[in-house]
């Protein structure tokens, strides 16, 4: 298979030095998004699914509200939504953030930090809900305060379970990252979209895409793999 893959890019006029390279240009800003996104996204999460989960509904209310919109609207209509939106800001051309936000890939950022937040936001409240009632008592029985339960217990416990369904949030940003061409950010979808108008070249262009985002796919599969056994190799047999 990698032989046939080899010859077939050998043989292909559109596979030259300078549209690897754009290939390659667009592999690094979708890692970068990406990874960006992510990690400012589970940053935001962990706090708003603590507070997501206390029964004070002028705490936890506005939280849902913000989780329930970001999770009930699509990816696309958010990016174009504060895309087009932030330059309507009355004012803001002349501050200093319009220096940053002019550029596509910060609105961009924005979008899908607050998108996957939303959803990482529900899937650890899940994930702390579920805390046997029996490990909090015992922690209250050591006389643990509230905030040490949540770091030394709850918050622990909780990624063990949230980890599967973290790992397809990942996965599902990953493709959902190819829609921040549509805003001229010229990513693998974006430099497949260029090489695709230069060479009229469609198939090869998006294919080649196509296996890079299975690459990258199964590498976040195996890696979060790994990660689940680490995490729950309490609960394997011992010898197994």
């Amino acid at each position: 298979m990698p032989e046939m893959i080899a010859e077939w890019l050998n043989q292909n006029e559109i596979f030259t030095a300078t549209t690897l390279l754009h290939y390659w240009g667009g592999l690094v800003t979708t890692v970068q998004l990406v990874f960006l996104s992510l990690l400012l996204g589970l940053i935001l999460a962990v706090p708003l699914a603590i507070l997501r989960t206390v029964k004070n509904p002028f705490v936890s209310g506005p939280i849902w509200f913000y989780t329930y919109l970001f999770r009930g609207t699509p990816l696309l209509i958010q990016l174009y939504v504060i895309y087009y939106g932030i330059a309507q800001i009355e004012g803001i051309q002349d501050t200093f953030w319009w220096e940053i936000f002019r550029a596509a890939f910060y609105p961009a950022l924005l979008a899908f930090t607050l998108n996957t937040a939303a959803y990482t936001t529900e899937i650890l409240r899940g994930a702390i809900v579920a805390t046997p009632q029996g490990e909090i008592e015992a922690a209250k029985a050591y006389g643990m305060s509230w905030l040490m339960r949540i770091r030394r217990i709850v918050l622990p416990s909780a990624a063990r379970r949230a980890v599967q369904a973290y790992a397809n949030e990942v996965i599902f940003m990953l493709h959902a990252s190819a829609i921040a061409s549509v805003v001229t950010i010229v990513d693998l979808t974006g430099a497949a979209r260029d090489i695709y108008s230069r060479f009229y070249a469609p198939f090869d262009a998006f294919i080649a895409v196509a296996l890079i985002y299975m690459v990258l796919t199964f590498a976040l599969v195996y890696g979060f793999k790994r990660l689940e056994h680490r995490l729950l190799r309490h609960l394997r047999p011992v010898g197994g």
